[in-house]
């Protein structure tokens, strides 16, 4: 196991290197750069984005090298514009000092919040772990009780039921469920029992800590049922399965001959196994809902979180914050994919990764 982990760490570099180039060399035929950004501001356009659906002013790079929407400023203006960004040396030179600054761990600063790229991944980290954390933990904590209701009661009218509203809650897309939510629970049409936004109140630093435990609870419950509806479906339908086609084998047959209770075979033979698969991917689900379909949970509740920072960065074509999140996410989710690989051994011993080839 010792060679397959160095293995897969030694890979780690290799891979973050090519999501690097692939993204800064696309980032460098994209219009709307952080120099047009504050070019399309200083001509009163706002968005420099409106420039290209049409407006009356371009915005954007000419032919030669120049800047469309720079008309009229003078030239020591825009080299002083592309020296603070950077943009006065070469991409090749850019993306290697990129590089080793991240090496060290130096992800710069934002252009536009003179905040460092840390500071402020730090600052949006409690409402995606949040999001994240819990909404995994609710799926589980529900679906593999239910999962393994509906395998012992396989073909009951129980089984039926649970699949049919299964299969509805997948098919309710995250959003429209969320605002349904609101609707019902936060002052739309009918009770107004959670808040509307925001993961604390404003009054939350003097609270109690029971009155802040509670506070944090009361506002959570809306966006992480809203995040977590269509993750019930699959971890239900795999708990399921795991536990049929453990049922079906030939040890529970064994099992039963001898005289074992149904709930000693269920739990003391079937569980473990039909469980490998579930468990071991805790940690990539967790992933998974930590770092993708949090944006439109986290616009519709007013949180500021991880999703919104990423959309406004790219919006804004914050490099550093692009760039930063983007290795610092990549690392996270190849650290991530070797800690699943080893609850898969820590659950069952029998997996031997050490013989496969890769």
């Amino acid at each position: 196991m010792g060679a397959y982990i160095i293995r897969r760490l030694l890979l780690v570099f290799p891979t973050l290197l090519g999501i690097l180039i692939i993204n800064f060399t696309l980032v460098q035929f994209v219009p709307g750069g952080p120099v047009e950004q504050i070019l399309a501001q200083i001509e009163g356009e706002g968005d420099v984005f409106e420039a290209f659906s049409g407006g009356s002013k371009e915005v954007g790079n000419n032919n030669d090298g120049s800047y469309a929407g720079a008309r009229g400023l003078p030239d020591e203006f825009i080299k002083e514009l592309e020296k603070e960004f950077g943009f006065d040396k070469p991409p090749v030179e850019r993306f290697l000092n990129m590089l080793w600054d991240y090496l060290r761990f130096d992800f710069g600063e934002s252009y536009f919040r003179s905040i460092s790229v840390v500071d402020l991944v730090v600052e949006k980290m409690p409402v995606s772990i949040t999001l994240g954390l819990w909404s995994t933990l609710l799926a589980y904590l529900v679906s593999i009780p239910l999962g393994i209701k509906k395998a012992v009661t396989d073909g009951s009218d129980f089984d039926t039921w649970t699949s049919g509203i299964i299969i509805l809650a997948y098919a309710i897309p995250g959003f429209l469920f969320a605002i349904l939510l609101l609707v019902l629970f936060a002052g739309g049409s009918y009770y107004q029992i959670f808040p509307l936004r925001g993961l604390t109140s404003e009054n939350f630093e003097n609270l109690s800590l029971l009155a802040k435990i509670k506070d944090y609870l009361w506002h959570i419950t809306l966006p992480v049922l809203a995040s977590s509806i269509s993750g019930f479906a699959t971890l239900t339908l795999l708990t399921k399965n795991s536990f049929l086609d453990e049922i079906q084998k030939q040890y529970v047959v064994t099992a039963r001959s001898k005289g074992l209770k149904e709930k000693q075979i269920l739990y003391g033979h079937v569980f473990r196994n039909a469980m490998l698969i579930v468990i071991a991917g805790f940690p990539a689900v967790f992933i998974g809902v930590f770092f993708g379909g949090s944006l439109i949970i986290e616009t519709i509740f007013s949180l500021d979180g991880l999703g919104r920072m990423g959309f406004e960065a790219a919006v804004a074509r914050d490099y550093p914050v692009i760039f930063g999140t983007l290795f610092v996410f990549g690392l996270i989710g190849l650290v991530v994919g070797i800690l699943s690989d080893l609850m898969y051994v820590f659950i069952d011993p029998r997996i031997d990764f050490e013989g496969r080839q890769g």
